[in-house]
């Protein structure tokens, strides 16, 4: 970093090699400004752009993170704010001939000592909240749930002062789609598996209509849902309330079945207690949205560290958003544990871009416009700082789209990059505590799961006050380092899991569920 006080210029280099640096200033900087090596600006530039720190040939390569983000368009003199219309973007990684397991780390020391008060489950998972949901097997019948959970919350939960919420898992999926194609596992596996989410505690209620396609006992068939101390047999323990069946008068009389099942649910959930469990319990997903230059600098990192804290301590923790990390995939493969690991991340790279081809979409469409407008030129300099949330870990499983974690450590759980498609995709892989950075900010939450924001500058701290929860903008000012935030969310997220709210929880902001179906529509 360049500069010492809030006053002067501050520019940030990442690395040595790299020939760009961004300005950190809020405003960013005008024109005539001196930075303190004496490179004058030659034009204004903007807050997280980038600015040559030397004079660049046309075709030469842009470095920042000590790789090329892109390629010189035309001659770019030093001084000059660089941006995305003087960059031609790299060809994407081949998925061939990438490094296979070779970055040996010697291993993270264990950290102990460390936990939380949880809800420990009859599956042996453990939850941070105590949640009744509500599974749905069609879109048809999301209105009609909508109405019940506002007459349960209303009426019911409070009776029931152990319960922390009531959730419909609300989606648009269960007909009108070709239930039958090879890729309609993906939203199904997801919805299962989110039905069975250690926030729910083990209690499964489902509202459908009758006559969808995917029915209930498609959705969770027989041996899905684990045992649950209840005196019915196994095999009767799928609760469906279903909205076409004769005895069902009116729409009121939907209602009061929908409430008196619920009833029985809340009950038992209500009877559960938090109890002291170790942190190696959490199943952490970490995402980042509406992101900027700033992402890679100071919140990513800082939630890499802690990461790598998380790992030492036994849990899980899952980085994921395919786009945004296909261009670094060569780091990911060099760190996996085995050969096995790195080519399950080659084959979800190689399903994606098919994927994404078949819609004639290429990865540059990735980049929003917010993300250019702070800062970040292409998806190749995005990749880079998105990465980093993964900290230093040898990555030790691979998710594929709506499977379940079945397994500690650092996990790569494939999923696209939209914040609700990727969060939705991680409930269904069993997390209990969400992380979030962004950069340009975003009202982002679930229900189902404390989400924790992370700014990745403090003036969206300040102006978002009632909205972030950790302000990493504090690295790129030099108040704090990468280790100092990363300790403060590492302890935050003990907090949140034995019962603290985010501000996410205190606004109850959350979007429905978007499950994320490649399958064609019938």
């Amino acid at each position: 970093m360049s500069g010492t006080a809030a006053a002067r210029p501050i520019t940030i280099r990442m690395y040595p090699a790299d020939n760009v640096a961004i300005v950190a200033n809020d405003g960013g900087l005008p024109a005539g400004t001196v930075l303190p090596d004496g490179l004058v600006l030659r034009e204004h530039v903007p807050q997280g752009h980038k600015v040559a720190l030397v004079a660049l040939a046309a075709g030469e390569a842009v470095r920042r993170y000590d790789v090329a983000i892109g390629y010189a368009l035309q001659d770019i003199a030093a001084g000059s704010w660089v941006h995305e219309r003087l960059l031609r973007m790299p060809a994407a990684r081949a998925l061939e001939g990438l490094p296979i397991a070779t970055k040996r780390l010697a291993p993270l020391p264990p950290l102990e000592g460390y936990s939380f008060e949880g809800y420990r489950n009859p599956d042996g998972s453990v939850g941070t909240r105590n949640i009744l949901a509500i599974t749905t097997t069609v879109q048809c019948v999301a209105g009609v749930l909508d109405f019940a959970v506002r007459r349960i919350k209303a009426e019911l939960l409070p009776k029931y002062p152990h319960v922390d919420d009531v959730v419909g898992l609300e989606h648009g999926y269960g007909c009108g789609v070709a239930i039958d194609a090879p890729d309609a596992v993906v939203p199904i596996r997801t919805l299962r598996n989110i039905s069975l989410n250690p926030n729910f505690g083990g209690e499964v209620m489902v509202v459908s209509l009758g006559c969808e396609k995917l029915q209930p006992e498609r959705l969770l068939p027989p041996g899905s849902i684990p045992i649950v101390d209840r005196r019915e047999p196994a095999d009767a323990a799928l609760d469906v309330v279903c909205l076409q069946d004769e005895h069902h008068v009116g729409f009121m009389s939907m209602i009061a079945s929908i409430l008196r099942s619920a009833e029985q649910h809340l009950a038992r959930l209500n009877a559960r207690r938090r109890e002291t469990v170790p942190a190696s319990e959490l199943v952490v997903g970490v995402q980042c949205g509406g992101s900027d230059a700033f992402s890679g600098v100071t919140a990513n990192p800082a939630v890499g560290f802690a990461t790598d804290l998380l790992v030492r301590a036994g849990a899980t923790v899952m980085f994921s958003e395919v786009t945004e990390v296909r261009d670094g995939i060569d780091q990911l493969t060099a760190r996996a544990v085995d050969a096995d690991v790195a080519e399950a991340m080659i084959a979800q790279m190689a399903w994606y871009d098919a994927y994404l081809q078949r819609g004639q979409v290429d990865r540059s469409a990735n980049t929003t416009p917010g993300n250019k407008k702070g800062g970040l030129s292409n998806i190749v300099e995005k990749a880079m700082g998105s990465i980093v949330k993964s900290g230093t870990a040898p990555i030790s499983g691979v998710l594929a789209p709506g499977e379940k974690a079945k397994h500690k450590g650092l996990i790569y759980a494939a999923t696209p990059a939209s914040d609700f498609i990727c969060g939705t995709l991680q409930l269904a892989a069993g997390m209990n505590l969400h992380v979030f950075t962004t950069g340009r900010g975003t009202p982002y939450g679930l229900a189902e799961c404390p989400v924790i924001k992370v700014a990745t500058r403090s003036e969206l701290a300040r102006r978002w006050h009632d909205l972030m929860d950790v302000d990493a903008g504090r690295i790129a000012s030099g108040e704090a380092t990468i280790e100092d935030i990363g300790w403060e969310l590492f302890r935050l997220m003990l907090e949140v899991a034995s019962g603290r709210k985010t501000w996410a929880e205190h606004w109850k902001l959350a979007n429905a569920l978007v499950l994320f179906n490649p399958a064609p529509v019938t």
